[in-house]
């Protein structure tokens, strides 16, 4: 018994300056998995900075043509809106084969009939 605790007693003591050291390892820094995800996203960054350069000059060019289509569409859009309702009440576009598109309004459906009653007889 004696064997066993002195045993005990000496792996702990050995294995608490390794666990103290590691924790002053995770307090000075990041950790492994907090600088490989950092590595990856700054990857990733300077993989697609080119094409994001590509897109902010895009929007550049076509930003004002686009402020003008809106504002020469808006107004006729609005128009066309209130002419349509919603557009929950009309079924999917269908293009007919010599090239015309359709919107085919849902016809609302019809309440079944009561069943009849006889003379005298009350629905509950």
């Amino acid at each position: 018994m004696t064997r066993f605790a002195l045993i005990s007693a000496t792996a702990l003591c050995l294995a608490l300056p390794l666990h103290a050291q590691e924790n002053d390892e995770d307090e000075t820094g990041p950790s492994l998995m907090e600088r490989g995800a950092q590595m990856f996203l700054e990857g990733i960054m300077r993989e697609m900075e080119p094409a994001v350069n590509d897109l902010k000059g895009l929007a550049e060019t076509m930003g004002p043509e686009l402020r003008r289509f809106v504002e020469d569409m808006g107004p006729a859009f609005g128009e066309l809106m209130g002419k349509i309702d919603d557009l929950n009440a009309y079924h999917p576009p269908e293009m007919l084969p010599n090239g015309d598109i359709i919107l085919r309004r849902k016809t609302p459906k019809e309440p079944e009939a009561a069943p009849l009653l006889e003379e005298g007889e009350i629905e509950i």
